[in-house]
């Protein structure tokens, strides 16, 4: 019983992205079911590398190669998770630079693009609003 305890306790391991197009704003994505705009991402495979994960996330959701060489890390960030009731998140976030146009694929309905920092104009996750745009925002300003 334990094991199931803890196991149920522990944070869902995601890994994300932050694509700025040219006028600094931010692409969210929101998927089928759900009123709530999060990073594009996902959840690694067993096995695979954070980057390589987030290469296949990116493809499969939205139709665009990632530029490994662009990534950028911004930091490993936690927070209630939104599709998944009473659980937390932990997401290893990157900026990143992609190829092609983004396009709503697979399990997400729609995009947008979002000012990096508040008002955000969309109902974001914790995640994305209180921990991975705030970052986002300080590697942007730092240059």
């Amino acid at each position: 019983m334990a094991a199931q305890a803890s196991h149920a306790a522990a944070p869902i391991e995601i890994v994300a992205a932050v694509i700025l197009d040219a006028t600094g704003q931010v692409l969210v994505v929101r998927k089928h079911g759900s009123d709530t705009f999060i990073q594009p991402g996902g959840k690694p495979d067993p096995g695979e590398a954070p980057l390589q994960a987030l290469a296949r996330e990116l493809h499969e959701e939205l139709g665009v190669q990632l530029d490994l060489g662009s990534a950028q890390a911004l930091g490993r960030f936690e927070a209630w998770a939104v599709h998944e009731h009473g659980r937390r998140v932990r997401a290893q976030a990157w900026r990143v630079q992609v190829t092609g146009t983004p396009q709503a694929q697979a399990e997400i309905a729609e995009l947008a693009w979002v000012p990096l920092q508040a008002p955000h104009g969309r109902r974001l996750a914790a995640l994305s609003e209180d921990h991975i745009l705030p970052a986002a925002a300080r590697a942007v300003a730092a240059g």
